[in-house]
């Protein structure tokens, strides 16, 4: 089952377990960065939580969600559609104060990050903002229930930011699980602004 598969058959589930997540303790880090009226680019945007919580607040939000099940859930939880692309098909280009990744960029295999890091640098305004979490740890799996996890340090994750060339860290975060006290591995954050640079994209 692949991870879009997954998202189609769970869709329900998965909405249940994280549309009323509270992440008011996070959103500071990354809307103090940001314009009052800022767009942003709710990146993989899931149940559309953080999508409603922004657009409350009064910034433009676009949404991104390869789910079309999950999408149709988030459309109905937020009154807006979300746009159907992976990260690999982002084609914007400086329309974005900020860019939103939570939780969502550990589903892209490394040998992409690369890629797909310049894209959401292009989707960026110059000196925009994103925020990125991932689970911390080591390597790459596939769960049992299909989904493909991309696991991070934080050394590791900077080494590839500044390889990236293109984000300049502002701030580091580490948080624990929201959904399960029988999972305790810990997350990371980062918030990153963009910075001058305009590398060549590394090939997938």
């Amino acid at each position: 089952m692949s991870i879009e598969d997954y998202y189609e058959y769970h869709a329900r589930e998965y909405f249940d377990a994280t549309a009323f997540l509270n992440l008011e303790n996070l959103y500071p880090f990354f809307l103090n960065e940001l314009p009052s009226d800022g767009r942003i680019l709710d990146a993989g945007s899931g149940s559309g939580r953080d999508t409603k919580a922004f657009r409350e607040r009064g910034f433009d939000v676009t949404s991104v969600e390869p789910s079309e099940a999950l999408a149709r859930l988030a459309e109905r939880f937020t009154g807006q559609s979300p746009i159907r692309r992976t990260f690999l098909d982002l084609d914007f280009n400086c329309e974005f104060d900020g860019v939103w990744a939570c939780a969502s960029l550990l589903h892209v295999p490394k040998h992409q990050i690369g890629v797909v890091l310049h894209r959401l640098a292009d989707a960026l305004k110059p000196e925009g903002v994103m925020f990125a979490s991932f689970k911390e740890g080591r390597g790459e799996r596939t769960t049992e229930d299909g989904r493909f996890f991309a696991y991070y340090s934080p050394n590791e994750f900077r080494k590839i930011v500044r390889a990236n060339g293109r984000f300049d860290e502002l701030a580091f975060l580490r948080t624990s699980e929201m959904r399960s006290l029988k999972q305790t591995a810990p997350w990371i954050a980062f918030v990153l602004r963009k910075n001058d640079c305009d590398n060549a994209p590394d090939q997938i």
